[in-house]
């Protein structure tokens, strides 16, 4: 029997009234696992209540205390992490080892707001006018939204919730319909962890709770990862509704081969970066430039590799696991279909990947098309599945160029043993996350992640100090004081 998947609203699971529910399945059999519950705009609004009555009282908690419940939460995580993992692979459908180490950068971020009380210090200025002080201060906003996509249940929301928290924010935190569940595992670990009830709350749902996010005056802000229509709509909605909006949006990578690479480590790196989780990452390597005359031994470099991938059940021992749902199976298998049909040659076919797993899973092997031209729908459309086109350019310009017209701008990389050369891409290419030699440049927490051009709506990127500042407000306060005053004597050592 499915099971039933619930809101997770003042410390507890809520059922909600709407009576609405989606399947939930299991991407490797087929199998419907369970129901997850579609909010109505009253559920909505419940959710989000409980995290507007829960804030003063977690606004005025100290830094210290916060600072214990995040440690706590740290802990368990550790101890647990491979609970979170099986849950992901059930639903999301990547194998095992990927899940942990997409737990593994989420708990990066957790680590990262453990020194909030450092991250939120203000700055003091003494006598800025005769007898006059100036100090500023960093405030939370209230309560937070975050709406998280499907390709990382666990990591995308950790992004966002462990500073929103850290600073002072309740959150209401909106996953996506197919892969619900990491979203209460983790609700109901920041219970456990002695976060207070309805600083954190699970609102399950699809347009209508999203909608009720964006326009709900108690939700101060609204953090969001996903495509890039679908972005450009959150921040529209939002920020016309007063908030404060971050919305990241899709991406098409690009990873620049110069002819003096080290074509091994090339290949390495464009299986990783292209196969890796089915292709459904959005700083995954969808499109390979070879500048110049490596390209025919780097594409069949490429092929050799790809060709060992082993398919399958995540929780089995297999290198890449299924598409999250046959529709988007479907979909991409269209697009290698359509690049087919537009001259591009298929090196490598995933739509006939004999896979270890059930009969009905949604199966798409490792696809390598090359001769790949910037007019295709393969090369000009984010897949978002484990297809790597090679396009062949004869200059550096070129390359640059390909990737500074692009619409997106999210991640991109280049590979060389040229410093020159490195050096000037990272100063020319237009993209806001750049590897040299590395063919995901996710970067580490205490930096900031978020792309340009299509792919970032609104000022701030995640996490890092920007993360920071997103979930709070400066304050500068001036200050005279006319009489010295006396506190009194207390010989007690100070604490929390």
């Amino acid at each position: 029997m499915a099971a039933q998947i619930s809101h997770w609203v003042n410390g507890e699971v809520f059922e909600g009234s709407s009576g609405a529910s989606a399947p939930v399945t299991n991407p490797a059999t087929g199998e419907v696992t369970g129901q997850v519950a579609l909010a109505s705009v009253e559920d909505a609004r419940a959710v989000i209540d409980a995290a507007a009555a829960a804030f003063p009282a977690w606004r005025d908690t100290s830094l210290a205390k916060r600072t214990q419940v995040l440690f706590r939460f740290r802990e368990l995580l550790n101890e647990r992490k491979g609970e979170l993992a099986e849950i992901i692979t059930s639903e999301h459908g990547k194998v095992v080892s990927d899940a942990l180490g997409e737990v593994a950068r989420g708990q990066e971020v957790v680590e990262f707001a453990c020194g909030i009380p450092h991250l939120l210090k203000g700055g003091f200025t003494e006598n800025a006018s005769t007898n006059i002080d100036v100090h500023s201060i960093r405030q939370p906003l209230g309560p937070v939204g975050i709406i998280s996509p499907f390709n990382f249940p666990a990591m995308v929301p950790m992004w966002f919730f462990p500073l929103a928290i850290a600073c002072g924010n309740t959150v209401v935190l909106k996953p996506s319909e197919k892969d619900p569940s990491a979203a209460l595992w983790l609700a109901a670990l920041w219970a456990e962890a002695g976060l207070p009830a309805g600083v954190f709350n699970v609102l399950h749902g699809d347009k209508t709770a999203v909608d009720e996010l964006l326009t709900n005056p108690k939700i101060k802000s609204v953090s969001f990862v996903g495509s890039t229509p679908i972005a450009q709509y959150v921040y529209a909605t939002g920020t016309a509704a007063g908030k404060r909006v971050q919305a990241l949006g899709g991406a098409k990578n690009h990873a620049v081969i110069l002819p003096d690479a080290d074509l091994d480590l090339a290949a390495d790196a464009m299986v990783n970066a292209g196969f890796g989780s089915a292709g459904e990452r959005c700083m995954a390597i969808s499109a390979c430039v070879a500048v110049g005359p490596i390209a025919d031994d780097l594409v069949a470099k490429i092929a050799e590799r790809a060709a060992t991938i082993r398919t399958g059940d995540g929780t089995k021992d297999s290198d890449m696991g299924p598409l999250v749902t046959q529709a988007h199976r479907d979909k991409v298998a269209s697009y290698i279909d359509a690049g087919e049909s537009a001259g591009a040659k298929v090196v490598l076919d995933g739509r006939t990947v004999d896979a270890d797993g059930g009969q009905d899973g949604f199966w798409l092997g490792p696809t390598l098309l090359d001769n790949v031209t910037p007019d295709m729908s393969v090369y000009t459309d984010e897949i978002f599945g484990p297809v790597l086109s090679v396009v062949r350019v004869d200059t550096y310009d070129q390359a640059l160029e390909l990737i500074n017209t692009n619409p997106y701008g999210n991640g991109t990389a280049i590979f060389t043993n040229d410093g020159g050369a490195a050096r000037r891409f990272q100063n020319e290419v237009e993209v806001g996350m750049v590897g040299i030699n590395v063919p995901i440049p996710v970067p580490m927490a205490y930096y900031s992640f978020g792309g340009w051009k299509a792919s970032l709506f609104g000022d701030s990127h995640a996490h890092g100090l920007d993360g920071v500042h997103f979930f709070t407000r400066q304050k500068a306060i001036t200050t005279r004081w006319l009489d010295p005053s006396h506190g009194g004597i207390n010989l007690g050592f100070p604490t929390n």
